[in-house]
């Protein structure tokens, strides 16, 4: 049996808009809808490790879904950067 690439298996849902240090957290732009619970892989061009999503937010308020054009705060468990892509792991 063949094994898929990784590629097949995630699809980019987003990018990083900002990243804020003092509290670990990414701001996302979506492009794709993403839930609590969902793994997500971000990837950039030092940026690369996969996490659950535990919570998200949109204007401070915690979501447990977000829609295409959401801008969104998830913890993130590393550094990242603008323009990093995320990208949903299925």
């Amino acid at each position: 049996m063949k094994d898929v690439p990784k590629e097949a298996k995630e699809k980019e849902i987003g990018k990083v808009s900002t990243y804020f240090s003092h509290v670990s957290v990414a701001a996302i732009k979506l492009s794709d809808k993403l839930k609590t619970g969902d793994k997500v892989h971000i990837k950039g061009h030092t940026t690369d490790f996969e996490q659950k999503v535990d919570s998200i937010q949109i204007e401070r308020d915690s979501v447990k879904e977000a829609k295409k054009g959401d801008h969104i705060g998830i913890k993130v468990s590393e550094k990242v950067r603008p323009n990093d892509s995320v990208f949903l792991v299925k």
